[in-house]
């Protein structure tokens, strides 16, 4: 069941036959008005509708980087996981990594997901199977062992699974020919 655009402006009397006093035809509408009291002409309104649409800019703002951006981006979203901030008073590095794995369980699985897309990143990046199968190890390694409550937020802290799945990454483009 469909309604007409005569329904959508205007609605259909109840079905009791009472309460609206409105009848079908252009003519029973009074004219229409915006926030600030102007009169809108239907023929700009119904121009409107038809021209409505939402504008985002250029589209996906990850999607034009180019190759050095991309890896730039790995880099630092690795750094912001794994060495971000200092433990005060030592020189022990640790990251959001460390801090959302306090959470039991779902902290995990969070930061797992992350190092899971930076994996899926590399392989976008044209890396072959066997440097994503160590970095898959890497964070395998990471996310079973961050389970484990505060043995595994230790080893998080420690381990830094991001980061060396970022070297692999690298050591392996450096070896590449450039284009």
């Amino acid at each position: 069941m469909s309604m007409s655009d005569d329904d959508i402006v205007a609605p259909r009397r109840s079905r009791s036959g009472s309460g609206s006093h409105a009848t079908s035809g252009k003519a029973a509408r009074g004219p229409i008005i915006d926030q600030e009291g102007h009169e809108i002409r239907p023929e700009t309104l119904e121009q409107g509708f038809r021209e409505f649409r939402f504008d985002f800019g250029q589209g996906n703002p990850f999607g034009n980087l180019t190759r050095e951006q991309r890896i730039a981006r790995l880099g630092a979203i690795a750094k912001l996981l794994d060495v971000a901030f200092v433990l005060p008073g030592t020189n022990i590095r640790y990251g959001i990594d460390g801090l959302i794995g306090l959470i039991p369980v779902v902290g995990d699985i969070i930061t797992t997901a992350i190092s899971l897309w930076l994996v899926r990143e590399a392989r976008a990046l044209g890396a072959p199977w066997y440097i994503t199968a160590r970095m898959l190890g890497n964070v395998a390694l990471d996310g079973v062992v961050g389970i484990v409550p505060f043995a595994g937020d230790a080893f998080d802290v420690m381990f830094r699974a991001n980061m060396r799945n970022v070297r692999l990454l690298q050591r392996w483009l450096e070896k590449q020919p450039r284009m």
